[in-house]
């Protein structure tokens, strides 16, 4: 979109969001410092994340939006002169040009996206429990099967894995060994009861609730190959920004797996990505719709998780937009890292709703042309009130603006145009197949048959070999275990391989490498590769 003189055009430095007395523009030197978009449903909210998608992806900011509706997908088709567009335009002096962005669809179930994938390891016990609703005993039971599954080489990847190793730490929870056989698991309940009572009710209280997570569809969400989130930052040809869509309308159908996910990839950025400072344009900006179900009901380690999250996630240049009905759905402690805010219609039928009103307008800079509390509940259709950073960081005063209309579609695209966009998708094959790896179901299957052998992470071995190349591996570089989730391991492999990249250690691996490769084969070797490590040398 353009006009004659150019003057409200997105630029190399900030984006054109919207225009009343004043001009509304986001700066992106300062679009990581976070957003909040807000209003009542129907007036106009997914519009603004459009418009401030698209801005984001013309100056080179790959995107990644949940689509609750399906209307954000509309972005990746050519945009239609329709008279109510054409009028909006004209009213802001603009002339409107039609445009498409570069769109991957993601779909947790596979169904109308790439899968999204990750592993139950990578998950880890505290998003795990937040996902499955378990209470404080259940929770720290699942630590101790984390904690056994570390000590033991016992790889995490899917939900089968997890339920045998419950299975296994349960006290009489395991298969029976023949008379006058040891019971080919006892090392491992012994190790789990170590860390204080396992019963078997709390196990089989966790059991009921993975069946719970497995029924809503949850359970395609754990394996491999798991989702590389590089993949989510890549720009076009022409160096637009690509715009990741995640299908999340059946996905909404559970609430807490939708909030779960999304704060887990949160997590993942967190931890992947290398500190950035100050940066002209953000990495990557991620919208979170329905935002208040990432807060309902969170327990306070949780809470602080997300507050910690939030705050220093926008060193690494990654900017996050909570999209909800109203500010107070977020807690202050977060609704204070976000300095860019859009505000849209609130009705006020209730004293709750007239209560909401005012908290709304308090969280703004006050500007003394504008009644901010009225003017929120006056509000019509396209209209918003605009606070964005500016100069040193600071919030410009409130003011009442007409949105730009997008340049792309407004609405739904066709399941014919998604198999298109689909087929030429960049990440076409990469996880549209799943992968079953060797992990703890089969080892601990094998171990019941009485095939399995040190390697396949017998206690009292070091874990096998994962354990032995830990010991050894740890001693020249350390280890780096993040949230609990990795074993010796997969963090030796991970630090390994990223040394590699990084041609740091150059030698002293190659060297060591030979040396790994010289006494594990066969069967081993691919255990070792496809299972506890599969989820991490493909980074």
């Amino acid at each position: 979109m353009a006009t004659s003189d150019n003057k409200l055009a997105d630029t190399d430095e900030k984006i054109f969001v919207g225009k009343g007395e004043e001009t509304a523009w986001l700066t992106l030197a300062l679009a990581n410092r976070h957003g909040l978009v807000t209003g009542a449903t129907g007036t106009g909210k997914t519009v603004s994340l459009q418009v401030m998608a698209e801005g984001f992806a013309r100056a080179g900011v790959p995107v990644f939006a949940a689509d609750i509706k399906g209307d954000l997908s509309g972005i990746s088709e050519v945009g239609e002169a329709k008279d109510f567009i054409v009028k909006r335009a004209q009213q802001m002096g603009l002339t409107f040009q039609p445009d498409q962005f570069s769109t991957v669809f993601w779909d947790v179930f596979g169904e109308q996206g790439h899968p999204v994938r990750a592993t139950v390891t990578e998950m880890g016990p505290l998003l795990l429990s937040r996902m499955l609703d378990l209470n404080d005993v259940q929770e720290g039971v699942l630590n101790v099967a984390f904690r056994v599954a570390d000590e033991n080489g016992l790889a995490l990847i899917d939900m089968k894995d997890l339920r045998a190793l419950l299975d296994a730490i349960a006290p009489d929870g395991s298969k029976k060994a023949a008379d006058g056989e040891e019971d080919p698991l006892a090392p491992i309940r012994k190790a789990a009861q170590s860390y204080g009572n396992v019963s078997k009710a709390t196990v089989g209280t966790i059991q009921r609730q993975l069946l719970v997570l497995e029924n809503q569809g949850g359970a395609k969400f754990f394996g491999e190959p798991a989702l590389t989130l590089k993949d989510f930052m890549r720009t076009d040809r022409d160096g637009r920004g690509m715009v990741n869509i995640l299908v999340a309308d059946k996905l909404m159908q559970s609430p807490r797996l939708y909030a779960t996910f999304l704060l887990w990839m949160l997590s993942e950025l967190f931890e992947e990505l290398p500190e950035a400072g100050d940066l002209p344009k953000p990495k990557l900006v991620f919208f979170f719709d329905e935002a208040h179900l990432l807060f309902t009901d969170a327990p306070k380690a949780l809470m602080d998780k997300i507050e910690q999250v939030v705050r220093l996630i926008r060193s690494k240049g990654v900017g996050v937009y909570f999209v909800t009905q109203n500010p107070i759905d977020v807690p202050d402690k977060v609704l204070a890292q976000l300095g860019n805010r859009v505000q849209h219609a609130l009705r006020a039928f209730t004293p709750r709703d007239q209560k909401a009103v005012a908290a709304a307008a308090q969280t703004f800079r006050p500007n003394p042309k504008l009644d901010t509390a009225r003017v929120i509940m006056e509000l019509g259709k396209g209209e918003a009130l605009v606070s964005f950073l500016e100069g040193g960081g600071t919030p410009s005063m409130v003011e009442r603006v007409m949105v730009r209309p997008p340049s792309a579609r407004i609405g739904p695209i066709t399941p014919e145009e998604r198999k298109a966009i689909m087929d030429a998708s960049p990440v076409k094959g990469k996880y549209d197949t799943a992968i079953d790896a060797e992990s703890a179901y089969e080892i601990i299957q094998k171990r019941l048959a009485g095939t399995a052998t040190p390697a396949d992470g017998a206690p009292g071995e070091g874990g096998g070999i994962l354990g032995q190349i830990g010991s050894i591996v740890a001693t020249i570089f350390g280890t780096n275990v993040k949230r609990g989730r990795l074993s010796t391991g997969q963090v030796i492999a991970r630090n390994v391989t990223r040394s590699v990249t990084d041609k740091v250690v150059g030698g002293v691996v190659a060297d060591l490498g030979k040396s790994v490769g010289g006494s594990v084969g066969g069967s081993i070797g691919r255990a070792l590769v496809r299972g506890a490590l599969g989820g991490i040398l493909r980074r």
